[in-house]
């Protein structure tokens, strides 16, 4: 079992008790209302203050700076708009990356491997199941936002994303986000021009707490990470579960995504 848990709060390890479907309960409301929730304090923070402590000098020796231009679905392009709708224009994305097997045996590589923690998911977004994933690389990632880095407005190709805040910056780094703006049969591109703009009321931003574990709807809700501001970096680790086991990058993933194949 990981260590640092609060499995007072979040019984996650008890699964059979009226505690841990309270939780469960809990957390579906949140994201059928929100599209997201967070468990603040899951982890202490100063558990969570130790991990990114020892991460940190892997990102200055190790890490793989991924930046990039985009667009808010990560596509070159949309077979029914045209290339200059503005609903497809570009922002850039700056972050450093270390894959999972750069930190096996680390304590978030731990957690992702506890299998308290694929169930607990699991019940929370109504699946059967969660798995981890084959790849040693994708299946687990620690992310660092230093000054002046962010990560823009997108969706997720996932239904569900799960991260966990190691560490906070010092100004910035906003978690900002629009809930459930579009849906598999609506893809509501003038709502999503007006948020590219700036003039959605529905905008939502939290600043997240080290130690909290945070799930939302990344597939329908987009959403992005205001530029960092001060010397100290953001940190999280991005965990990646899918309903079917045995899911593994092609090689020409993992080069894009990480700057090697293997």
């Amino acid at each position: 079992m990981p260590e640092g848990l609060d499995l007072e709060r979040y019984p996650l390890d008890q699964p059979d008790s009226t505690e841990w479907r309270t939780l469960v309960n809990r957390c579906q409301t949140d994201l059928r209302i929100s599209g997201m929730f967070n468990l603040e304090g899951f982890l202490a923070p100063n558990a969570a203050q130790a991990e990114a402590a020892d991460l940190i000098p892997r990102f200055t020796s190790e890490s793989f700076q991924q930046s990039r231009e985009h667009n808010i679905y990560f596509d070159e392009s949309i077979p029914e708009l045209a290339d200059d709708n503005p609903v497809l224009m570009r922002f850039h994305t700056s972050n450093d990356v270390l894959c999972g097997d750069q930190i096996a045996g680390n304590l978030i590589d731990r957690l992702y491997h506890w299998e308290p923690f694929s169930n607990f998911l699991a019940a929370t977004m109504g699946k059967p199941a969660l798995y981890t994933m084959d790849d040693a690389m994708a299946a687990l990632n620690a992310m660092s936002y230093r000054e002046g880095q962010a990560l823009s407005w997108h969706f997720d190709r996932s239904e569900f994303t799960t991260t966990m805040l190691l560490q906070a910056p010092e100004a910035g780094g906003e978690f900002t986000y629009r809930t459930d703006l579009r849906d598999a049969d609506e893809p509501n591109y003038a709502g999503i021009t007006r948020l590219l703009l700036g003039k959605d009321p529905d905008i939502r931003s939290l600043a997240l707490s080290p130690g909290t574990l945070n799930v939302f709807r990344g597939k329908n809700t987009p959403h992005k990470v205001m530029p960092i501001r001060g010397t100290r970096a953001r940190i999280i680790a991005v965990f990646a579960f899918f309903e079917e086991p045995h899911i593994r990058f092609t090689e020409e993933e993992r080069l894009g995504f990480y700057g090697r194949e293997n």
